[in-house]
């Protein structure tokens, strides 16, 4: 029969409702990551569509957290990013985001999904036409060699072959203000109709905000680097106000083809980020050689403290690498029917960083491998008691 399991998540004693088919007594078990949160799934592809795999996968809040309200009022007035948290949970998140081993980071390839149907054409379309605006407007040209040889590095920038630093850190901040509205538009609409349904949404809301406080987490590591201009923050907000809107609206109308454009849309972002650190490694931004990570960075990928600004790229690279697979895999879905995979764990980067998608049965399989994984936790549990 279905019964109704708590997690308890170390160390703040935060209790959650998870339907799994077990046995009568409830119990008790700790997760040191990301928590299992789904039901009984069968063995095809009906597992993607069946209720009872629906799931509400949540993070504790930092509001939730013992120590959080402090006495000393003046703590919430700082300005730094990580200070109004405590020392054991620092940072401007509160949402899962993965944390990457070395030889995840280098295992990113640079990989683009050929368009098949009509929508996925106009998904990469949509892509291509904005890219090709941002670097006409910017005034970047890439190319593999110089057009001429033996040009000085203040020859190529000149002649827009190469970006300065100030230049780098401007298309970054601009693609990153950009790049945090999808999912907040997704996780919005999608949180609205299952308000409006009276029915669970299949866990795509917490992905879908996972992505938006991640890209806005990239925003906040750069801006600790230069604070933009008046002008710089006009285009954000006409840029933003547009794109909110296309977005919303092409949201109601084919959430398939939203996920496609964000998947093409996250190419894009690891082929800038795939130049940008090979630029750096190449002695092409000497400005970058040697600078050390902003302390908000050092804090959410939990890199190491004599870390560089190179390590904070080859991080990012790895999340775009992944808002890549996952939205790819979505638009691979039936978003009104379809269980969200990735709410119950995401494959590494050996998987994500060297496939550009799954598939429908692929998702489907690996829903059922996810629940195989919580029975077997949930028996050496019972086990233990």
């Amino acid at each position: 029969m279905i019964q109704t399991l708590f997690i308890r998540t170390k160390p703040y004693h935060l209790y959650r409702h998870v339907t799994l088919r077990s046995t009568s007594e409830p119990i008790l078990t700790h997760v040191a990551r990301r928590t299992f949160l789904t039901s009984a799934c069968v063995r095809n592809s009906a597992t993607l569509q069946s209720p009872k795999t629906h799931m509400g996968a949540t993070e504790a809040h930092k509001q939730d957290m013992p120590g959080s309200s402090s006495p000393v009022t003046s703590e919430l007035t700082k300005p730094d990013a990580v200070s109004t948290i405590p020392q054991m949970v620092r940072g401007d998140w509160v949402l899962f985001h993965p944390v990457y081993t070395q030889d995840e980071l280098k295992a990113v390839q640079v990989l683009h999904r050929e368009s098949m149907t009509f929508s996925d054409k106009l998904a990469y379309g949509l892509v291509k036409f904005a890219r090709t605006m941002f670097d006409l407007v910017s005034g970047y040209k890439h190319v593999e060699r110089p057009p001429a040889p033996g040009m000085s590095l203040e020859g190529l920038r000149k002649a827009g072959y190469m970006l300065s630093d100030k230049q780098w850190l401007h298309r970054i901040l601009f693609l990153e203000s950009i790049a945090g509205v999808p999912g907040m538009v997704a996780a919005t609409l999608r949180h609205l109709t299952s308000l409006r349904l009276m029915q669970r949404d299949s866990g795509w809301i917490h992905t879908c905000l996972e992505e938006a406080e991640n890209e806005r987490m990239h925003l906040m590591t750069f801006m600790t680097m230069r604070k933009p201009s008046i002008w710089f923050r006009a285009l954000v907000l006409g840029a933003q106000g547009v794109f909110y809107n296309l977005f919303f609206l092409s949201y109601i109308i084919s959430p398939k083809t939203c996920h496609r454009f964000v998947g093409y849309l996250e190419e894009e972002a690891v082929i800038t980020y795939t130049r940008a650190i090979s630029d750096l490694e190449s002695g092409l931004i000497p400005e970058w050689e040697n600078l050390p990570a902003p302390s908000i960075a050092i804090d959410y990928w939990r890199l190491s403290e004599d870390a560089k600004l190179l390590d904070v790229l080859y991080a990012v690279r790895s999340d775009e690498t992944t808002h890549r697979f996952v939205n790819h895999s979505l638009a691979n879905l039936n978003p009104s029917t379809d269980v969200n995979p990735f709410a119950l764990r995401e494959p590494d980067m050996h998987v994500k960083g060297c496939k550009i998608a799954f598939t429908r049965d692929e998702s489907a399989q690996y829903v059922h491998e996810s629940h195989e994984i919580m029975q077997k936790k949930m028996g050496h549990s019972m086990k233990a008691v």
